[in-house]
């Protein structure tokens, strides 16, 4: 087929095939390439000019268009498939789309399948998708991501291990938007203030300017600082899903503008530790999580808390905990570690820092005790014990932070390992 018969083929449909690349571009861009409507214009005059007799032709076309970057190409692959529906790719999709029913293998957090899935979710409906223009056969991918109040407040309490795909990504969404307040500390450095106590050398100075007439004194008060914050997480086999989606939430936290925090340090740990603090300085989330990811090379193995909290205390301690840091550990205490090395690492902790929250999933099930050998060596050691498996959670330890004396259910298990 030459050009001129396929774009003579191709005419009476060109104002569907316009709006599919248009929405195309669109799913690009909410994966992060930067497109903007002169890309646009270009790939849809580009189209029309070099026709398309196959598939390939057609891919290579819009490529060419939009693809700037060698690394925009894997996203771009993997969105291709997904939005001209290429029945071969649709294992992939309902990969993404269905993660508690893939095989529990050690893989980073962030793919170009996800990203790509989440884009399509997020700047498509179901009837956006193309019908007319691509030559393979359809398959109809069919998600209802409404975004209404009743199902927002369920998405809250929805256990992060249970939500589908779609859930997963208005669950991010809303992770992306909550704020962990934190009350600045007194320094030792001082600013001249109306009220506060009184500045004797800045009084005398004030009085020698006038004579050593003393009209009225000088005050200063306590400047303010903002603590730092340590995330702890742990990345083994059973918090894998938990902390995929704490870490989207430490990175909100680390890029969020005015949050009060001076610095955000994250480490990851399942039989090792893992610094990922510069990865979570990165703008874009997806790109921060990946380099995570690959860094932390014990992603979905065992679990040995005690080492790892022996690593930080002895390398990190120093470093992080100087200005009188927040810890928060993420982890659900399932330890197959020695627990008179994890008491003594987590005593130690507590001591270097300004208070320590400890998020375990656990504490959703209703009849949660106290009863693994982790979880009662980590227990006494902690200052606030909190679930962490919902968004609602998340806002829990927002509004713990706020309340200094707020110890979440620490008191109630407290009580339950001392009795009897």
């Amino acid at each position: 087929m030459t050009t001129a018969s396929t774009e003579a083929a191709t005419l009476p449909q060109a104002p569907r095939l316009a709006d599919n690349i248009t929405h195309f571009a669109r799913a690009l861009r909410h994966a992060g390439l930067p497109i903007g409507p002169g890309r646009v214009l270009d790939a849809v005059q580009a189209v029309a000019v070099a026709g398309f007799s196959e598939r390939e032709d057609f891919y290579w076309t819009l490529q060419a268009c939009f693809v700037s970057r060698p690394d925009h190409r894997a996203i771009f692959d993997s969105v291709f498939r997904l939005f001209w529906r290429d029945p071969r790719h649709l294992e992939t999709l309902v990969a993404v789309m269905a993660p508690a029913l893939r095989e529990a293998a050690p893989r980073p957090p962030a793919a170009a399948e996800t990203r790509a899935a989440e884009a399509l979710l997020a700047g498509l409906s179901p009837d956006q998708g193309p019908e007319d223009s691509a030559p393979d056969p359809k398959v109809e991918l069919q998600v209802d991501v409404s975004d209404t109040a009743s199902a927002r407040e369920r998405l809250k309490t929805l256990d992060f291990d249970q939500m589908t795909g779609a859930e997963m990504v208005m669950a991010r969404r809303m992770i992306a938007d909550l704020a962990l307040p934190v009350r600045p500390l007194p320094s030792r450095r001082r600013h001249p203030a109306v009220s506060g106590r009184i500045d004797r050398a800045q009084s005398l100075r004030a009085a020698l300017r006038q004579g050593g007439e003393l009209q009225a004194p000088r005050r200063h008060r306590p400047r303010d600082r903002w603590p730092d914050l340590v995330v702890l997480c742990d990345i083994s086999g059973s918090m894998s899903r938990y902390s995929r989606m704490l870490l989207h939430f430490v990175h909100a936290i680390a890029n969020a503008r005015g949050a009060g925090w001076a610095r955000v340090h994250a480490f990851t740990f399942g039989t090792e530790l893992t610094n990922i603090s510069r990865h979570m300085r990165h703008r874009d989330v997806d790109a921060a999580l990946q380099a995570a990811g690959t860094e932390a090379r014990d992603w979905e193995g065992g679990t040995r808390i005690g080492t790892a909290l022996h690593i930080f205390n002895r390398d990190w301690s120093r470093r992080v905990m100087g200005r009188g840091a927040v810890v928060i550990l993420v982890t659900d205490g399932l330890d197959r570690g020695d627990p008179a090395q994890l008491i003594a690492e987590a005593e130690r902790l507590q001591l270097s820092a300004r208070r320590v929250i400890w998020l375990n999933p656990l504490l959703r099930f209703d009849g949660f005790a106290p009863r693994a050998r982790g979880i009662r060596a980590l227990l006494p050691t902690v200052d606030c014990f909190l679930a962490g498996h919902s968004v609602a959670s998340l806002e829990a330890l927002g509004r713990a932070l706020a309340q200094a004396g707020d110890s979440g259910q620490r008191g109630k298990f407290l009580a339950a390992l001392r009795a009897p």
